[in-house]
């Protein structure tokens, strides 16, 4: 499995920004794709994710209401639309997959064995 991240910028609070995860390397119709991220000092932390097939979603609590998680399965790429961005969404955003994963356990990091290489997104105030 091959993931690669982009779209992160330079942007102001308030402005929106989206991210988009390109895979590649095998069918993900039973997988989780999800995005974390990892401010400076900070432990990597969990955003959104969504499951291939069927589009389940979820989010850590900071960010619902402003992100939103989605897919195209056509071009088997997975995005997250970031709105209303806050200086404390500052962080490189990576985004992951799993096979087979539970709702409850969408925000597990350890159980993503694929990673992209992450794309910085920097918010001034």
């Amino acid at each position: 499995v091959q993931l690669q991240a982009s779209g992160g910028g330079l942007v102001q609070a308030g402005d929106s920004l989206r991210l988009s995860c390109a895979a590649s390397g095998r069918p993900f119709s039973n997988y989780v794709m999800g995005w974390f991220r990892q401010a400076p000092g900070k432990e990597r932390e969990f955003v959104a994710a969504i499951r291939w097939s069927g589009g389940t979603t979820k989010y850590r609590d900071s960010v619902k209401g402003r992100f939103t998680v989605s897919k195209d399965t056509a071009k088997n790429t997975v995005y997250l639309q970031m709105s209303s961005l806050k200086p404390e969404d500052q962080a490189i955003y990576y985004c992951a997959a799993a096979n087979g994963l539970i709702w409850s356990t969408f925000e597990d990091k350890t159980k993503y064995p694929y990673w992209g290489q992450g794309t910085l997104v920097t918010v001034s105030s």
